[in-house]
This record gives C-alpha cells, sequence and structure tokens, in this order.
C-alpha cells in the first residue's frame, strides 16, 4: 500500500456542499481517505442527506482499503445541532442533567444516534462530558450535563450505552476537559493553570467513566496546561495522549483530533507541522473540517516525515491496522435501510416525546429501560 494511502486512513476531512465535487471524489478515492465530517453546509433535508452518505460510501469500492468511511457529524443537542426538521430537535445535553436521571440519559443518546445512523451517518463527536465549571466559559455552558463533575460522570455512562447500542461510533470531547476555559480554541490558544492533581480530582473524572465504559473515540481539546507540559498543547502532547490516554488509563479505542485548522493550533504552529507532531505525540486519527486545502498539506508532510525518519512507516501501520479494525468491529457503518424506512426513523414520536419532556423538565412516564 501506497505511504499516502496509510496516511490517508488516519485522515478526515470536510467536503464542500450538498454533494461531493468531481475534486472531493478523486482526492477521497487516491489517498484512501477515512472519512467525511458533516457540516450546517453540507445538510438540508433527509433525502439529501440520506443519498449524500450512499454517495460518500460508494466511493470505498475504488479505494485501496474498501473499508467504509466515518461520516460524521457534530449533533450534541440545543446549540451544536446539525440537523433541522423533520429530525427530532434535541434539547441541550444540560436538560439531561437537570432531570438526574441516567436512563433518561441513555434513551437520549439512543434515540439521536438512530436517527443518525438511519440516513447514513455513522459517527457522532458527542458526548461532550466537558464540566461546565467556569461560568464565564460561554464556549461550553449548556452543553455540559452540569456544573458538578460527579454528575457529569454519572450521566457519561448512560450517554456512551445509549450511542453504543443505537451502532453509531461515539467520541467524548473534549480531553481532558475545557468546561473552564474562557477562550474560545477556534479562535485562539486557551492557557489553564491546573496541575495533574486538579485534572485527576475534576476534569478527567468523566474520561475515566467513558473509557471504562467504551466509548469509541476521545477527542482531544486544543488547550495549554502549561504546569502540565510547558512545551505542547494537549493535541500536540505525548504527555496526554500516549502517557496518559494510552499508558495510564489503557485506553484502546481511538484518539482524534479536534479540528487542526482551529486558531488555536493555526496562529502558533506550522500547517505542515501540526499533523507530524498530533502523529508523534499519539493521535490516531487527524480532523481537517473546513479548508480544502490543508487536508493534502498534511498527507504530504506526514509522507515527508516518514522519508526523513521522524516517523516511522511501521508505527503508522500500526495505527492504520487500529482504524480498519475499529471500522470492522461496527457492522452497520454502512446504511442499509431504504429511505422509506429511514424515514420511519427520522423525528419517530417516542423521540419528539422524549425532547418535549426535557425542554419542559419533566420525567418522561413509560420510558424503556435501558435493561430491556
Amino acid at each position: 500500500m501506497k505511504l499516502n494511502e496509510i496516511v490517508g486512513q488516519l485522515t478526515l476531512i470536510g467536503i464542500s456542499g450538498h454533494t461531493l465535487t468531481a475534486q472531493e471524489k478523486k482526492f477521497i478515492i487516491e489517498n484512501n481517505i477515512s472519512g467525511v465530517v458533516l457540516f450546517a453546509r453540507n445538510v438540508a433535508e433527509p433525502k439529501q442527506i440520506f443519498d449524500l452518505c450512499n454517495e460518500i460510501q460508494s466511493l470505498r469500492h475504488q479505494m485501496a482499503d474498501k473499508a467504509p468511511l466515518f461520516i460524521g457529524i457534530d449533533m450534541e443537542g440545543g446549540r451544536v445541532h446539525r440537523l433541522k426538521t423533520p429530525f427530532t430537535q434535541w434539547p441541550a445535553l444540560k436538560t439531561v442533567g437537570d432531570l438526574d436521571a441516567p436512563t433518561v440519559a441513555y434513551q437520549f443518546a439512543l434515540q439521536m444516534g438512530l436517527e443518525l445512523m438511519s440516513v447514513g451517518i455513522n459517527l457522532d463527536f458527542a458526548p461532550c462530558v466537558d464540566i461546565f465549571n467556569n461560568p464565564k466559559n460561554t464556549v461550553i455552558g449548556d452543553r455540559a450535563v452540569s456544573t458538578d463533575y460527579l454528575m457529569v460522570e454519572k450521566m457519561t455512562s448512560a450517554l456512551v450505552r445509549g450511542y453504543s447500542k443505537s451502532g453509531i461510533f461515539s467520541c467524548a470531547k473534549h480531553f481532558p476537559g475545557h468546561g473552564y476555559t474562557v477562550i474560545d480554541s477556534h479562535e485562539e490558544l486557551p492557557i489553564e493553570p491546573f496541575d495533574l492533581k486538579r485534572l485527576h480530582d475534576v476534569e478527567l473524572v468523566p474520561f475515566k467513566k467513558a473509557f471504562r465504559s467504551k466509548v469509541d473515540m476521545v477527542m482531544t481539546g486544543h488547550i495549554s496546561f502549561p504546569n502540565i507540559d510547558p512545551k505542547w498543547p494537549v493535541t500536540l502532547s505525548e504527555l496526554f495522549l500516549k502517557k496518559m490516554i494510552k499508558d495510564e488509563f489503557r485506553y484502546r479505542g481511538l484518539i482524534i483530533t479536534d479540528d487542526l485548522d482551529m486558531k488555536a493550533m493555526a496562529k502558533h504552529y506550522d500547517k505542515g507541522e501540526i499533523p507530524v507532531r498530533s502523529l508523534e505525540a499519539g493521535a490516531d486519527l487527524l480532523l481537517y473540517c473546513n479548508e480544502p486545502d490543508s487536508p493534502p498539506v498534511a498527507i504530504e508532510s506526514v509522507v515527508q516525515a516518514v522519508a526523513t525518519g521522524r516517523l516511522q512507516k511501521s508505527d503508522l501501520e500500526t495505527t492504520h491496522a487500529k482504524v480498519l479494525a475499529a471500522k470492522k468491529e461496527k457492522p452497520g457503518m454502512v446504511n442499509a435501510l431504504s429511505f422509506n424506512e429511514a424515514m420511519d426513523v427520522v423525528g419517530h414520536k417516542e423521540h419528539q416525546y422524549l425532547a418535549d419532556c426535557l425542554r419542559k423538565k419533566i420525567m418522561p412516564e413509560g420510558i424503556i429501560s435501558e435493561h430491556n
């Protein structure tokens, strides 16, 4: 296999519109790209989304690995909610925490996941397991379950299990915790004063629970903790990714970066250095959301890093095998439903009922237990 194809299987990219352009198809096929991330610019009504996902998955037959592609989206509920009506309009995650009922959290994730899977979206960048422990933080706010780390921990397991039951890939974010930051990492690199003890006592508690609950992925936060790693922010830090996530916590799922074009990265590091250092630090998947020029630069930079001996091809091959193994564990990555069958799931009355109960802050009656 060509080296660019190995690196491509470690890369997720954004696309420009409601269908793939000829250039996007060519790039995905030639570089064996691992997956696509959908944003508001890519999603309209259910049939368009259904057709787009089928179009994306059809490319696999022409690709080196012949593997299904990740089709990811940010669907948390509330402010971070890409899909419009007739999809169920889920309220913010805080409403789940307010009810203090893990069974409700489980159903929230399960039902959301089922709607995504029905149209072909197989990866949700959720749950957000940050703790909203700084009222000045406008980035997280009601995206968090609670201001109480124990409440976030309590709901994390139920959320992960719900997504897992739906068949979708889940992704805990933003490691090791974005709930205290005031600066938005889309605009600048947040710098936090905490030491390891503080992170272990508070911020990391829900992540540890997510790992024990077998969350499929964890997303790195673009945050600097100079009292822990004085040189590198988390996404580029071997201390956080290899030594903490992989060695200390023994997490065997996939580590995916947050968008590597966010200004927390782009303002401080060279575009070609970022993907190389991320992989060097222990990331398994590189995420590029909005800049079409960046993925080609990333792939070429990693290929050159192997040529110079900075990265080892054998290490990339190991990560490549890990990604393929994760995909094989999810047999439903390629949507098997017809569009009519999908529309029986989208906006289902039981999903609408649960969403309404959450908005009204009342316990739903007769909710199915996660153990049934």
